[in-house]
């Protein structure tokens, strides 16, 4: 009894195949999208710009899922006929335009070289003028549709993209037939589904993206899509209309990939979502748990009964019915730069390679809290939770001719943990529980002294998950039990999920000091996030000086 779990990253595509059984992962591979910068396809004159080439995407899942299947028939007991389902998980927001026969338009050749007609990958930020018009609208018109989604509608998200591949490239969105999220590509083209009509949606990507609630209808209604574009109206009737949960299949292996993938036709194929939601079952959600996906951005996860009365949240990515497990509301939050901040600091400030990292951890774990006198504000690619404005950026307050750049390092760290602070405390504030906060992801496995400083400043036990695949894993888990031979998501995460031994406790002195820091934190998220525009900011250099003298003298 085994299952598949792809998981297309940022970056790169991962497959590892699950033994149900005894819940361990008996192979795994990785493969780098060819194309770009690390994947990505990029613009030097529009730094909003990030797309990825959809021909990596088919080019990965058959070398992935071949390689990984020969490293498991290296195990004795492994056959592929025994291979009961195979899962998805992908980034997104990350839509394709597709022709009628669901084949992305990048792969005519009129349109190989065009951006616009590659897939706008999740970090795509080129449609935040399309954004705010969808707010400004929707409160106007709809204002349900944004209370469902935390208030505002991000430029990282499925209309606003669309929109804006219309007002600037219009020759594009007319060859195009459909959008597609990536999510609900590939397991499409595993099933070969050869009419976009055909495929089977995703609640995941249409409720927290595309504007999806069965409470109106499905997608926002034509006359509401027709004040955007009268374009984007006649679109709708070629998009879908039903999502579905995922304990649903997308289909079944088709008999072309079976033969390329060696694999039986006919297996399962899970309903497609986005990797933090995969994720988050892979590291154990559940009622009072809440996930965090520490990467290049965060993802937080978390979920609520159906049956409790929640308040929409404002500044949330959405609260979502079934968006993660069946029964319960998923909500998910983030920020949209985390790991990146640190690299654009290692890469491009310091011109030095990944191996300054270690050391500057290293050399930033000698400090104590408040002793730079810096304080960060982590908006170097926006803000996507709780202000998601993509126009705001990154700040460092209290520099001297003294600060070097180990305390700058260590007050990029802090500020992530401060923004990671003011998602749950928004989130807690309407009455979501949160008893549990589990990490997973490269930084949360190899990075302790970031978690001691999330430990510290967020005030909570911090558990981590002991696979370094959770999205992987979550989709594994999600075909099973899509196969139908599981009892259900909560025994089978119960049987397969495991933490690591290692927890990390806040040192309550430490935390004192960083709640000093932290209402600073937010006098200034607040006054350059717009939200106090009469905010008195005059005392935040002296402060800062004050909280650094004060642990000198504690230190001496």
């Amino acid at each position: 009894m085994y299952t598949i779990g792809l998981d297309y990253g940022t970056n790169s595509v991962r497959a590892i195949i699950l033994n149900i059984k005894d819940g361990q992962i008996i192979s795994q591979s990785v493969k780098d999208y060819p194309s770009g910068d690390k994947g990505i396809l990029l613009d030097s004159h529009d730094h909003n710009l990030a797309r990825q080439d959809p021909a990596d995407y088919i080019y990965c899942l058959q070398n992935v899922v071949n390689e990984a299947l020969a490293f498991a028939e290296e195990s004795a007991n492994f056959r592929r006929q025994d291979i009961l389902g195979i899962g998805v998980d992908t980034t997104g927001s990350s839509p394709i335009p597709v022709d009628s026969a669901n084949i992305p338009i990048s792969f005519h050749e009129p349109f190989k070289t065009n951006l616009n007609a590659k897939c706008w990958l999740w970090k795509d930020h080129t449609s935040h003028w399309e954004a705010h018009q969808i707010v400004m609208l929707a409160r106007k018109h709809r204002p349900h549709y944004l209370e469902k989604i935390g208030g505002t509608y991000s430029s990282e998200w499925f209309w606003s993209k669309i929109w804006h591949c219309l007002r600037t490239d219009p020759e594009i969105f007319n060859a195009a037939h459909s959008w597609v999220e990536l999510c609900d590509f590939i397991p499409a083209v595993l099933s070969g589904i050869s009419e976009t009509g055909n495929i089977k949606r995703g609640i995941c990507a249409a409720g927290h993206k595309a504007l999806y609630n069965n409470e109106w209808g499905g997608l926002p209604d034509i006359e509401f899509l027709d004040l955007l574009a009268p374009e984007l109206a006649d679109l709708r009737s070629r998009l879908y209309d039903k999502a579905y949960n995922n304990d649903q299949i997308a289909g079944n292996l088709c008999e072309k990939m079976a033969q390329k993938l060696n694999l039986n036709p006919g297996i399962p194929i899970a309903i497609g979502a986005f990797d933090a939601h995969y994720g988050a079952i892979g590291a154990g959600v559940k009622k009072g748990t809440l996930v965090k996906i520490i990467g290049t951005s965060t993802c937080d996860v978390t979920v609520v009964e159906t049956s409790k009365n929640t308040a929409d949240i404002p500044g949330i990515c959405g609260i979502v019915n079934g968006s993660v497990l069946p029964g319960f509301h998923g909500i998910e939050a983030g920020q949209s730069a985390v790991g990146d901040i640190f690299n654009w600091f290692i890469e491009y400030v310091c011109e030095s390679d990944q191996s300054l990292f270690e050391e500057y951890t290293q050399q930033a774990s000698a400090l104590s809290p408040g002793e730079s006198g810096l304080l960060a504000l982590d908006w170097h690619s926006g803000n996507r939770t709780i202000l998601v404005d993509h126009l705001l950026t990154g700040m460092i307050i209290g520099q001297t001719l003294q600060t070097t750049r180990v305390e700058i390092f260590r007050s990029l760290i802090e500020a992530t943990a401060f923004g990671a602070r003011a998602i749950i405390e928004r989130i807690e504030e309407y009455g979501v529980v949160i008893e549990t906060i589990v990490c997973c992801g490269g930084i949360a496995e190899k990075n302790p002294f970031l978690m001691q400083v999330y430990a510290d400043i967020l005030g909570k036990i911090l558990k981590v998950s002991k696979s370094d695949q959770t999205p992987a894993l979550g989709s594994a888990i999600v075909a099973f039990v899509c196969s139908g031979k599981s009892n259900g998501f909560t025994e089978t995460q119960d049987n397969i999920v495991q933490f690591k031994e290692q927890e990390y406790y806040p040192n309550n002195e430490y935390h004192g000091t960083y709640s000093q820091l932290y209402e600073i934190y937010m006098d200034c998220h607040n006054a350059f996030g717009g939200i106090d525009s009469n905010a008195d900011l005059g005392y935040v250099m002296k402060d800062l000086l004050k909280i650094k003298d004060e642990i000198k003298v504690n230190n001496s």
